[in-house]
């Protein structure tokens, strides 16, 4: 019975316009398929939780990671384009966090771990690319560039043994930081 109330508090609200406008749609679980119920998004309320949204089904595709308030257009939340088609809320978390990094897949090569965010991966791991990694403790996200631009990549705990298994064909990471949430 917890379970469900927890959920309940947790709601994102997907809108075809911009600026919170036109056709929109509430959702509080995971979606693999958003098609139904809306054809574009160009902005996001986020009143509960914590989510990642995708830009094909099937958690497949560009990656947004949305904490609660407002994203008024696509722009917003780091979007290349309007289209979300999948959606994933993750729980809250107030544990440690550890991550190790690899600059070869299968968890091979040179290795670091880290417990805290990198806005810039060269300057600290002296490599530009992460094959592969073993996140041991809490959420993280990769992005692209340094400074946390570009597209995102999130990551649970769990061993990825190669880049492809946080969505990427590109190994070049610039920077990560910890998926913190409030609860």
């Amino acid at each position: 019975m917890m379970h469900a109330s927890l959920s309940f508090a947790f709601k994102i609200i997907f809108y075809e316009g911009r600026n919170f406008q036109g056709r929109h749609w509430e959702c509080s679980s995971d979606c693999m398929d958003t098609f139904r119920h809306f054809n574009c998004c160009n902005s996001i309320r986020v009143s509960g939780g914590h989510w990642v949204a995708y830009e094909k089904p099937h958690y497949m595709g560009y990656q947004y990671i949305l904490g609660p308030g407002d994203y008024p257009d696509y722009h917003c939340w780091m979007g290349f384009n309007n289209c979300i088609r999948s959606c994933q809320m993750y729980p809250p978390y107030r544990g440690s966090y550890k991550m190790r990094i690899y600059n070869r897949p299968e968890m091979m090569g040179h290795t670091m771990e880290f417990m805290d965010d990198c806005p810039n991966v060269f300057d600290r791991f002296h490599f530009r690319d992460i094959y592969s990694c073993n996140v041991m403790e809490g959420f993280w996200i990769f992005y692209e560039h340094p400074n946390y631009r570009g597209r995102q990549f999130f990551l649970r705990p769990g061993e990825y043994r190669a880049c492809g298994d946080w969505g990427c064909h590109n190994p070049m990471v610039g920077s990560f930081r910890r998926m913190r949430t409030l609860m």
